[in-house]
């Protein structure tokens, strides 16, 4: 029989071990669902690939990483594209659907009257995030390695890069979602997202920019995503790579803890 009593208190009250529970009612949900829809995310950074990637890397040439090493323009942006689709399926995952579902869904009341705790729908969620961003990055990998972007053998390693991004996004946007009230809060969602592929050195290096602008952009999570799987993707690996990593387990704690902390005022406190 299953344990419906509120739980008011200690780690009981937060967390019972169970977020597959939610990532398995994601599945089931997701297979009613037009799969065109979820393959859409897929298909967007192919697109940039194609265009700017291979049409304009003809007329560009080679571009310097970071690492000071001379790479072709699509090898450039490609690993840049990769990490563009983790935040992005991540964060919508997180924030449009974590959205309908905690304020007209009320899917997360009915799970929290169960056995779940707040830190079990947190973390089922995010994990849910993850399984299309893995899906994602593995089909996007493939089309890297066919086009000859992989540059070096370190390249399979972008794939739990990409699941570190998507975690840390989706664990920030889902406490950030968690906060907001109405349809019109979800607009500051893409005022956040497009400055950041647009300017963390995604399209173009960051030594572009004064150095001033560049500790703005240094700032921003999704640079640190771009320079992590563009050094495996291309083999300049650096020390900083370890902070980078570190700079996303940062983030996904704060982000945790915060969601966890508002699931249960909303819905047990």
């Amino acid at each position: 029989m299953v344990d419906v009593t509120p739980r008011r208190g200690g780690v009981r009250a937060l967390w019972a071990g169970n977020p597959w529970a939610v990532v398995q009612r994601g599945l089931l949900a997701a297979r009613s669902s037009s799969w065109i829809v979820v393959l859409s995310g897929f298909f967007e950074p192919v697109f940039y690939l194609a265009s700017m990637g291979v049409g304009l890397g003809s007329l560009i040439g080679d571009v310097q990483t970071s690492g000071g090493v001379d790479v072709p323009y699509a090898a450039f942006i490609a690993p840049a594209l990769l990490a563009v689709s983790a935040m992005n399926g991540a964060v919508y995952d997180s924030t449009w659907n974590v959205f309908f579902k905690l304020n007209y869904g009320k899917l997360y009341e009915g799970m929290l009257s169960t056995s779940l705790g707040p830190l079990d729908v947190a973390l089922g969620e995010m994990l849910y995030a993850l399984l299309r961003g893995l899906l994602y990055a593995t089909g996007f990998l493939i089309i890297m390695q066919i086009l000859g972007l992989n540059l070096a053998p370190t390249a399979i390693l972008a794939i739990p890069a990409v699941l570190l991004i998507a975690f840390g996004f989706a664990s920030l946007g889902m406490a950030v979602t968690s906060y907001m009230k109405t349809f019109q809060h979800m607009d500051w969602i893409n005022f956040v997202l497009l400055p950041m592929f647009l300017f963390s050195s995604t399209l173009y290096p960051i030594t572009v920019y004064p150095e001033v602008v560049q500790w703005i952009v240094k700032a921003f999570p999704l640079w640190h995503g771009v320079e992590l799987i563009r050094g495996f993707t291309t083999g300049v690996m650096s020390p900083d790579m370890g902070w980078h990593i570190l700079y996303y387990v940062v983030m996904i704690a704060v982000g945790l803890v915060f969601t966890t902390k508002r699931m249960r005022a909303l819905f047990l406190d």
